[in-house]
């Protein structure tokens, strides 16, 4: 039985590509965005390719975390966390497939597992997978606002 993942499931599909309570999905204003003002810095801030690149190494993260992949240590993914964007290596374009292509294979793992599961420890953490897949649609949510007013105070 997995009700609880395919709610989990719904709820992830729902702020990427569907129909959230609080306005626009992801992707869609990812998608939106003009690859020629995303590496400005509004206020000395984080650029939109800096949100992005931080967007990706947590649902990486979480990736990898649900495959149980041990190669991929926790200091792997702090030492990724706002990194260094250099526009040459981190274009848009790339850094948007990456993202989409994370969550596609987050929900296929997903979809493979049962509600059991969702109690099992995150390695190199403290909580269970309930809390980390929660955390991931709240990641999104956080920052795809910190984007959209980015890109406002950009136009």
């Amino acid at each position: 039985m997995n009700k609880e993942i395919q709610s989990i499931i719904t709820n992830l599909e729902r702020v990427n590509t569907g129909q959230p309570w609080y306005g626009r999905p992801v992707y869609e204003v990812l998608d939106e965005i003009d690859p020629a003002i995303v590496y400005k810095k509004p206020n000395k801030q984080h650029s939109l390719a800096n949100l992005l690149y931080h967007m990706i190494t947590w649902a990486d993260f979480t990736l990898h975390r649900i495959k149980g992949d041990k190669e991929k240590d926790m200091a792997a993914f702090e030492e990724l966390d706002w990194r260094e964007i250099n526009p040459k290596i981190h274009t848009w374009e790339k850094g948007l497939a990456e993202f989409k292509d994370i969550h596609k294979k987050i929900v296929e793992l997903l979809n493979q597992k049962d509600d059991k599961f969702l109690r099992e420890i995150v390695d190199y953490r403290k909580y269970n997978f309930r809390f980390l897949l929660n955390g991931l649609i709240q990641h999104n949510i956080y920052h795809i606002g910190q984007v959209a007013y980015v890109k406002k105070l950009l136009e």
